[in-house]
């Protein structure tokens, strides 16, 4: 893990984030800068700096993690459909450098384009969204 890492805190349970499952090996939280409601973050606990560094075992971990997820989203919050995405390297948008995976709901009334903009969400909302989605 590194020190200086925002998902690494997080990963180690001292950075503030609506955990919503966890494992031996990933966790998921929701995304403080939601595309559509429901929006969340696998990331390994192990740190890796994007995809093309991420160890296989923890890659099938997260996919895997990220794959429930979905499950959950659409189960609990009636989700039409999800796009997993990962950005690897900063002309991919990828703006925090710890491996991770957005798994982010669609609704079919919602305007999100891919890519979005990234703006606070609802502090509130995210905390309630995340405990439904809570194991």
């Amino acid at each position: 893990m590194s020190d200086d890492c925002i998902f690494c805190a997080i990963a180690r349970g001292e950075g503030s984030a609506t955990i919503v499952a966890s494992d031996d090996r990933t966790v998921a939280f929701m995304d403080i800068m939601p595309a559509t409601r429901g929006h969340l973050l696998v990331i390994p606990r192990a740190h890796y700096e994007d995809l093309l560094s991420v160890d296989p075992d923890d890659l099938a971990a997260a996919a895997q993690t990220a794959k429930a997820m979905a499950q959950r989203l659409k189960d609990k919050l009636g989700a039409d459909g999800v796009n997993l995405l990962n950005s690897c390297g900063s002309a991919a948008w990828q703006t925090v450098f710890h491996f991770h995976i957005h798994v982010i709901p669609r609704y079919l009334d919602d305007p999100l384009e891919l890519p979005w903009t990234p703006r606070p969400g609802d502090v509130d909302e995210i905390q309630r969204t995340g405990a439904l989605l809570a194991d």
